[in-house]
């Protein structure tokens, strides 16, 4: 049997913690954002958690995560 592979589209948007929390980049801040406050870059910093309803496919996509929930 081949091996399973990694989604990569998956690897790079999505990160998996220790304790098998995966995290997102926040949306909204690649561009356009000259005319954005400062606020708002400040807040948009950062890695934010995966909603519930998404987890299970983004997990499906990381066949040797090291963490099975």
């Amino acid at each position: 049997m081949p091996k399973m592979k990694t989604n990569k589209a998956a690897a790079r948007r999505f990160k998996i913690t220790g304790t098998g929390k995966i995290l997102r980049r926040q949306a909204g801040k690649r561009h356009l954002n000259e005319w954005m406050k400062a606020n708002k870059k400040r807040s948009l910093r950062g890695y934010a958690a995966v909603h519930p309803d998404v987890e299970q496919h983004v997990l499906e996509m990381f066949p040797y995560r090291k963490y099975v929930r």
